[in-house]
């Protein structure tokens, strides 16, 4: 079945994992800028790393006939530095043209700390000011539901942000009811020893239905698993749901959210 990976951080995999994603059926991924496994020094950092995203990663997808699109930030790990993350902020326009830029992500909240809280809302502003999609980060485990709840707090009190512009990353059976109920799109990541596995997520598909949400597998510099979206695909099959079903949740659904950014331009294959 063919399957798009909304949220992987391909900077961190090699080469034989697209390879190994292709196979699998991988047609198409969007990767935030997140952290780089250390903390950046300076703006120029964060400029060569945008011509990254946006020059050599769809590159190296295209090989494998992966299209590859991508979003920009400075994440919440690192908007500690407020001085840095308004230089980064300021130069994100210089990208927002490049053919697979579809928003402003993955924005959000590290420990729930008052610069971070200031950084996203800047970030806020700058999608709000060149009409971009949102990607969202939640933070990790007990500072989880906090986090998401002061999140969609800062994203209800601003009129401007339209919620089915807006993806609410790494939700977890906590955190997916408050999202949905706002009318935010919701992501589920699959990681092996945290987050959420390809047996809860479907758990929570199955009560809460197949709108607006999206699995993905994130990819990162932690323990995690690029395939993630296939394991659960073999789940949702294994529990009996329909073809059409999964095709909504792993294809329909991606395709549905990343239309309402004018860079995405997908073509499906025959």
């Amino acid at each position: 079945m063919d399957y798009f990976d909304p949220h992987i951080h391909m900077v961190s995999r090699t080469t034989d994992d697209y390879a190994t994603l292709a196979r699998m059926g991988c047609v198409a991924m969007s990767e935030p800028a997140f952290w780089a496994g250390f903390d950046r020094g300076s703006a120029d950092s964060f400029r060569d790393y945008f011509r990254q995203l946006t020059e050599t990663e769809p590159q190296r997808a295209a090989q494998y006939g992966i299209q590859h699109f991508t979003w920009l930030c400075i994440n919440a790990k690192e908007a500690e530095n407020v001085e840095l993350s308004r230089e980064v902020i300021a130069m994100i326009p210089e990208f927002l043209e490049k053919s697979n830029v579809l928003g402003i992500g993955e924005i959000g909240l590290n420990k729930n700390t008052k610069n971070e809280a200031i950084i996203f809302l800047e970030h806020l502003e700058l999608a709000i000011e060149h009409n971009q999609l949102i990607l969202i980060h939640t933070p990790h485990l007990e500072d989880k539901y906090q986090g998401t709840k002061m999140i969609l707090d800062m994203l209800c009190d601003d009129k401007r942000i339209e919620p089915s512009h807006v993806l609410i990353d790494h939700v977890e059976e906590h955190t997916i009811g408050p999202v949905l109920e706002k009318g935010f799109w919701a992501g589920m990541t699959l990681y092996p020893i945290s987050k959420c596995t390809p047996s809860r997520a479907v758990d929570m598909i199955e009560r809460y239905g197949t709108d607006r949400l999206m699995p993905n597998s994130a990819g990162d510099w932690g323990p995690s698993k690029p395939t993630a979206i296939p394991d659960l695909i073999f789940e949702m099959r294994k529990r009996g749901h329909s073809e059409a079903t999964i095709r909504k949740v792993v294809y329909e659904n991606p395709i549905d959210f990343f239309s309402k950014s004018p860079n995405f331009h997908f073509t499906p294959r025959h």
